[in-house]
């Protein structure tokens, strides 16, 4: 007995020291992996591509920010962060990496909050374990098992308000053998925000939550704010460069229909994946989803992005803009020409008149040719935005008829014509904060339709001559 007890005994040593030698040899097999630290930048922008081909270690380190800014001009709301940017600061990591995210719960916080990526394979996406109050860090460290365009989110009950409060971003798993070089690459996320008051109300502005219940949002937003890639915060392109968009929706609710006028997307990651759809012009994304939308301006000019559920965009501030330089090409996008309908053609279209009624009008100053000429360019270009009575879209298209701007800066409004324009203008009291592209009108049409307006919907008498448009065109 004492002789087997001996041999047990070294067998069992033999064997531990086998298995620790097996346990060495495991982790020597597996290299130390480089420690990287992701860059983080503000939205629209996002890191650059990653070129290296092996897997690296990855510390990203995002914190939580409450910050009251504008959600529009004159209006503020106080949003909930990740990283004082709505959408958060875009992650991006290769397939393969491990990724060790710190999540910092600011002291000034008011609220407990964490995240939970998409891109996570594990209960909860990480909520788990970062669900910290004010004044406290979390960490937790996951694999990025499969490439793909990922939402990520606050998912800190209740979950609704955090994430309609702002809390959302993405984060990029790029494939391991990389993704296809693009000249440009923007970063883009569409929300929807519910406040008590209504649209473009003036002041601070709570959070609603029975019409975030109801589903009724107040605005639904690129990048967190209502003209936040419009005007100067335009994005930027050159004819024939390849644009990259990486596009996802926070919600909570609304799904996007997600359109570019002017373009068609050359290819669509539909839902974030791997596999693409080519020629697509308008694409759904839900709530918590995402695309990868890619395509080639081809001539000059003002891309604009939309929720094709237009109402959103022209009277909840989903809209946004892609300013194309570049040489002008007429055999792929020509400037058209548009004139008077002649008295022949509309003898031939138009419907049998009725007897007209007595009109007791005073006879207008402008000739009456002229005067036909201003308000079928008014038709032809001005009532599909400010409506047939000129009356204007409230907040975004401001009133031609009875206006006091008009009234007061005719040549301004034919510099608008000319020259276009965007941002906040404020016409008899009223804020309106649309964007109007410059018109391609030659000089009689513009100074018809100026005069047009003048006379016929404000009362007034013609105010321009071609000469003095033509001058104007000299000098912008």
């Amino acid at each position: 007995m004492k002789n087997k007890f001996k041999l047990s005994a070294a067998t069992l040593a033999t064997s531990a020291l086998l298995a620790m030698m097996g346990a060495t040899a495991a982790v020597a097999a597996e290299p130390e992996l480089p420690v990287i630290t992701q860059e983080l930048v503000a939205p629209p922008q996002l890191p650059p591509p990653i070129t290296r081909k092996t897997a690296a270690h990855v510390v990203v380190n995002l914190t939580v920010e409450e910050v009251e800014r504008e959600i529009a001009p004159g209006t503020r709301y106080t949003f909930w962060t990740f990283g004082g940017t709505v959408p958060g600061k875009f992650i991006r990591v290769r397939e393969g990496d491990t990724v060790e995210l710190h999540l910092l719960n600011l002291p000034d916080n008011k609220l407990p909050h964490n995240i939970d990526l998409h891109a996570v394979t594990g209960p909860g996406g990480g909520a788990a374990q970062t669900l910290i109050a004010p004044g406290n860090e979390a960490t937790f460290t996951f694999k990025a098992l499969q490439s793909g365009l990922y939402v990520y989110h606050c998912a800190t009950a209740p979950v609704g308000m955090h994430v309609a409060n702002g809390m959302y971003g993405l984060i990029m798993v790029e494939p391991k053998e990389g993704m296809e070089k693009v000249d440009k690459e923007y970063y883009v996320m569409q929300g929807d925000f519910y406040t008590e008051g209504n649209y473009r109300a003036p002041g601070l502005q709570n959070f609603d939550m029975q019409k975030a219940i109801d589903e009724k949002p107040t605005y639904v937003l690129f990048n967190g704010a209502d003209g936040a890639l419009t005007g100067a915060n335009s994005l930027t392109a050159k004819a024939n460069e390849k644009v990259r968009m990486f596009f996802g929706v926070g919600g909570p609710n609304i799904t996007s229909s997600f359109h570019i006028i002017g373009t068609i997307f050359d290819k669509v990651y539909f839902e974030g994946g791997t596999k693409y759809q080519e020629n697509v012009q308008t694409t759904m994304v839900p709530a918590g989803g995402s695309a990868i939308v890619e395509f080639t301006p081809r001539v000059p000019g003002n891309l604009t992005l939309v929720d094709h559920s237009l109402t959103r965009a022209f009277n909840k501030g989903a809209i946004g803009l892609l300013s194309v330089n570049g040489p002008d090409k007429p055999e792929i996008y020509s400037k058209g020409i548009k004139k008077p309908l002649t008295a022949a053609t509309i003898a031939k279209v138009a419907p049998a008149a009725k007897p007209a009624a007595k009109d007791t009008k005073p006879a207008v100053a402008a000739a009456p040719t002229v005067h036909a000429r201003g308000k079928a360019v008014f038709d032809a270009n001005c009532a599909v935005c400010h409506q047939a009575d000129a009356k204007g879209v409230a907040g975004v298209f401001p009133p031609l008829a009875h206006s006091d701007f008009f009234q007061q800066r005719p040549y301004e409004m034919a510099h608008i014509v000319l020259n276009g324009r965007s941002g906040t203008m404020v016409v008899n009291g009223q804020k309106y904060n649309g964007v109007m592209p410059a018109q391609d009108l030659n000089d009689e049409d513009i100074s018809a339709v100026i005069n047009y307006i003048s006379v016929e919907l404000n009362e007034g008498q013609p105010v321009l001559t071609p000469e003095q448009v033509r001058d104007m065109r000299k000098k912008r």
